[in-house]
């Protein structure tokens, strides 16, 4: 009975010690098992060096269509969205008012010239009536000079000669002031002209109507825009760049740029202006993208992400960009030595956002660099166990 015993008690250790050296085992292959990474290497890859800003699409040029009168809209022949010409009517405002002042500025300069022909033909009638009395005058005055009639007689013809000469100055006065009043009639039919012609609103440019802003009926004012429009010939994106990025930003570099309606449809473009003053606050500043091909149908205002290249270099030593992290304000990566990990400090040249960066310094080809999610990553210390994942 007693040995029956000891050999429970023993298999009862033995179940325990049995136990105890699976739980190690399973702690060894499970939770203190060497983490799993993924092993790459410096390779050689074609890489571009691009700066990243986001922005809104614009147009260069916008103006807003008004009227240059207060009037009614009686009539609109465009609508948001049409391509317009130069010189195409847009707009019509009432002109009743106008075209009555036109008629009454046309009735005033036919009676100016009316006016005119009677004076000239008095003129006319004026100097020949000067002519005769000059004659009179004359032949009175040599008859008079040999007693044959009295001077007073000869003196009556001199004065009507002095009548005579007085009356063509007044009707030529009277001829400049008509020709003056004819010059003020066709001033002020051209005024009614213009008035009658600033009824009709025409495109001032070729162009995109963008807005359509006052309706048939509403009553427009000087100012006051009946349509909004936009050149398309030039069309852009006024990105914000961070000012650590701005260099090798310039005129001319060429940039990809990617709307949020066509996330996945890029479209060239190129740097086309830069400013000259950051945002004081967001350390910013407004670069203008433009597409290098006509867009036909654009958003204004519509969110941008454009890439700036700056740079590109060919069979350039790279890692996954995901491999760099920063330690201690030191970029680097963690390299595998005999099974453990190691932080190797890094130079870091250009960062293609295809997830490449450049190794300029720190490794070459044979280190093997340690990659795993960052949350993993994260958690690594030097010296820490590592196993390479099949």
């Amino acid at each position: 009975m007693e040995l029956f015993k000891t050999l429970k008690r023993k298999k009862k250790y033995l179940i325990w010690v049995v136990t105890l050296v699976a739980v190690v085992i399973l702690l060894k292959v499970t939770l203190l098992a060497p983490k799993r990474v993924k092993v790459v290497r410096v390779e050689k890859r074609d890489l571009t060096a691009e700066v990243y800003g986001n922005g809104t699409v614009e147009a260069k040029v916008v103006v807003g269509v008004s009227s240059k009168i207060t009037g009614r809209i009686v009539e609109l022949y465009a609508d948001q969205g049409d391509r317009v010409k130069r010189g195409q009517l847009l707009a019509k405002l009432d002109n009743e008012d106008f075209l009555q002042q036109e008629q009454q500025s046309w009735a005033g300069l036919n009676r100016s010239a009316a006016s005119l022909s009677v004076a000239q033909a008095n003129l006319q009638k004026a100097k020949a009536s000067l002519v005769l009395a000059e004659k009179n005058a004359n032949r009175f005055k040599n008859l008079a000079e040999k007693n044959l009639v009295s001077k007073l007689e000869a003196e009556q013809y001199d004065t009507a000669c002095r009548v005579a000469r007085e009356e063509v100055a007044r009707s030529q006065a009277e001829v400049k002031a008509m020709h003056m009043e004819q010059r003020a009639s066709r001033a002020n039919l051209g005024f009614a002209r213009s008035k009658v012609s600033d009824t009709l609103i025409y495109a001032p440019q070729d162009g995109v109507i963008i807005t359509r802003d006052l309706e048939q009926g509403a009553t427009v004012t000087p100012g006051v825009s009946i349509f909004t429009m936009a050149d398309p010939r030039v069309v852009w994106v006024k990105a914000n760049v961070d000012e650590s990025q701005l260099k090798g930003v310039a005129i001319g570099k060429k940039a990809m740029i990617t709307l949020r309606s066509s996330a996945a449809e890029p479209v060239p473009g190129q740097v086309a202006r830069l400013g000259h003053q950051s945002d004081r606050v967001t350390e910013e500043l407004e670069v203008e993208v433009a597409f290098t091909d006509t867009l036909k149908d654009f958003r204004l205002g519509e969110q941008a992400d454009v890439y700036i290249v700056t740079g590109t270099k060919k069979d350039a030593p790279a890692l996954p960009s995901a491999a760099i992290l920063t330690k201690e304000k030191k970029r680097g990566v963690w390299v595998i030595v005999e099974g453990r990990l190691a932080f190797r400090p890094v130079t870091v040249g250009i960062e293609d956002r295809r997830n490449s960066s450049e190794i300029l310094a720190g490794l070459d080809g044979t280190d093997q660099v340690a990659l795993a999610p960052p949350s993993s990553m994260a958690k690594f210390k030097d010296g820490m166990r590592v196993r390479r994942s099949p």
